[in-house]
């Protein structure tokens, strides 16, 4: 036979205060740990690189949409070996197309205002973009480029490929640190 001390009645309401609020914090701690098992459940969302707006489109609608890394890398990529005056020796970049990610927002006119993380801003008329150049590099010879290292975004032309590309104007137009490009009329 199992015997219980007695309690009064005061005992009795301590304890039962005691084990509300036990029951009370196992409730809330459960409730926590679910809610962070739920969270790691979900896909992180990657920090925006670029935003493009402005507009209209050939549609007459206006744009705004953002990129992460993954959805700029999962367009078509387009590759290149150049020199740069801003890099020592040959370097490889990987991108997007300019042409191509303006040919998906079905842009048909007008210039390109790109702004750098420091608010450097270059325009570029549409019809100066062709499909091989410029390029939106996210790689330089096969890494991430850090801010410290003109990334994570570089407007680049292949400029040993023809000297078309190897102007003041050009230049001036490679920018790098991009995070922001307006279409504009």
């Amino acid at each position: 036979m199992i015997s219980f001390p007695a309690l009064s009645l005061t005992q009795m309401k301590d304890s039962a205060a005691r084990g509300m609020w036990a029951l009370r914090a196992r409730a809330a701690l459960a409730a926590l740990v679910l809610a962070s098992l739920h969270s790691f459940a979900q896909p992180a969302l990657a920090e925006p690189l670029l935003t493009i707006s402005g507009g209209p489109d050939a549609a007459g609608q206006p744009i705004d949409i953002s990129y992460d890394l993954p959805a700029l890398q999962a367009m078509p990529k387009t590759n290149f070996v150049t020199t740069t005056m801003w890099t020592e020796g040959e370097q490889t970049f990987e991108g997007v197309a300019l042409y191509a990610l303006l040919q998906t927002l079905n842009v048909t006119s007008g210039k390109v205002i790109a702004s750098a993380i420091n608010d450097y801003k270059i325009e570029i008329p549409l019809a100066e973009i062709t499909p091989e150049a410029p390029i939106i590099a996210y790689l330089r010879n096969g890494e991430e480029m850090t801010v410290r290292n003109k990334g994570p975004l570089w407007i680049v032309y292949p400029y040993d490929s023809d000297p078309q590309y190897q102007s003041e104007v050009v230049f001036s137009r490679s920018i790098w640190q991009l995070n922001r490009i307006e279409i504009a009329p």
